[in-house]
């Protein structure tokens, strides 16, 4: 079987990229170890590029500019371009990312199979505010045309269906975690020190986090926090998010703040094995990348309890699961895994094992490979 990837993001010689680029790089690794076929296809890049290793192909296809819509002829590019690749190099199916509606209008001489991560709808309908219509108008395009969907976690396909109204089906397959490339290593952790990392960014509770901060530095004064991601501007405010959350914090706090930047992905998975714990306050998620990589370093995590929560964590055995606007609660289990490193290490351990029996390399791509080969017959029926 030869499966396509169209995406805006893949992680080439450990750069750092978002979830869905890990995502698609954790399951493409796997189903080349299973002998398959994959083409991982990048646009919106700066130039054209093919390069080839075994059976992996990554084509990067470069922007183009139009005078005027540019969202349709783009599209209607990708699709061309696709459907020369499909048919030279008999690629059975293509998995697209819902987020922007890429493939609307696109008509591809294989299968789309479209993978719910999160589309914009999702996210605005999370955080409470109003989508563009244009962007609205080609996610639903792309949502209502897919042959098949997937959704990576259950509450982001009923979400989906109920933002779009639709009663469309949908197969839930989470994103699997590579146990055998997270190495879990207890050797050289940083007492009273906590981690998040991911964009820095008010839908992942970023600024929830600042007054959790507070409440933990007012009990152990000693306690560092780092940050590593990409600052955004914020939403509402217009404003850098770091800055705002800057000014959130006590000047103690702010004097135990360590802003990292951007690192990549060997540096980020360092620097979850040196740290006490990692908390992942987000308000929007559809079954992140960062909660999975902590579990598998076994590192304690304290994360959200919003939706799509409940199918990755599991309160008190895999970590904490807590509102983030409780302030005082989620800093009172902070507190708690750092006097008490025998719990965050049983924490810890307890997640991985969680990981190894529900979201392992085994278990998502036997699920994968039987959906994928199950909607190909059905178009090839069908033709």
């Amino acid at each position: 079987m030869h499966i396509g990837f169209l995406t805006s993001e893949y992680p080439e010689n450990n750069q750092p990229t978002g979830g869905i680029g890990s995502s698609i790089y954790h399951l493409s690794q796997a189903f080349l170890n299973e002998g398959l076929k994959i083409s991982i296809f990048i646009y919106d890049q700066d130039e054209n590029s093919v390069t080839e290793n075994d059976n992996l192909k990554i084509y990067k296809i470069k922007r183009r500019h139009y005078k005027f819509g540019g969202f349709y002829f783009y599209r209607k590019h990708l699709q061309n371009y696709l459907n020369t690749v499909i048919q030279k190099e008999k690629i059975d199916t293509i998995e697209i990312p819902d987020w922007t509606g890429i493939s609307a209008f696109m008509k591809l001489k294989c299968p789309i199979i479209l993978k719910l991560h999160g589309s914009d709808a999702y996210f605005c309908h999370l955080e409470g505010r109003k989508q563009k219509a244009k962007n609205r108008f080609f996610e639903k395009n792309a949502y209502k045309n897919a042959d098949a969907i997937i959704a990576v976690s259950d509450f982001v396909g009923k979400k989906t269906n109920e933002i779009f109204q639709f009663n469309k089906e949908y197969k839930v397959i989470h994103n699997l975690i590579p146990l055998d490339r997270f190495i879990p290593n207890h050797q050289n952790i940083k007492p009273n020190t906590m981690l998040y990392f991911g964009s820095i960014i008010r839908k992942k509770g970023v600024l929830e986090l600042a007054g959790i901060f507070n409440l933990v530095i007012e009990k152990k004064p000693e306690t560092q926090l780092i940050l590593a991601g990409r600052d955004v501007i914020d939403i509402f405010e217009k404003e850098s998010t770091l800055n705002l959350f800057r000014k959130k914090l006590s000047k103690n706090a702010l004097s135990h703040l360590d802003y990292r930047g951007v690192l990549d992905y060997n540096e980020i998975q360092e620097l979850i094995k040196q740290v006490n714990l990692v908390v992942l306050p987000s308000f929007a998620e559809a079954f992140p990348m960062t909660w999975l990589e902590t579990m598998a370093l076994e590192k304690p995590l304290i994360s959200s309890n919003i939706g799509w929560a409940k199918e990755i964590m599991i309160d008190s055995k895999t970590g904490y699961a807590i509102d983030p606007k409780a302030h005082q609660v989620y800093a009172d289990r902070l507190l708690k895994i750092m006097d008490n490193p025998e719990l965050g290490k049983n924490l810890g351990k307890q997640a991985r094992t969680h990981l190894t029996y529900h979201f392992s390399y085994k278990v998502i791509v036997k699920e994968s490979i039987i959906f994928y080969e199950r909607k190909i017959n059905d178009k090839t029926n069908k033709e």
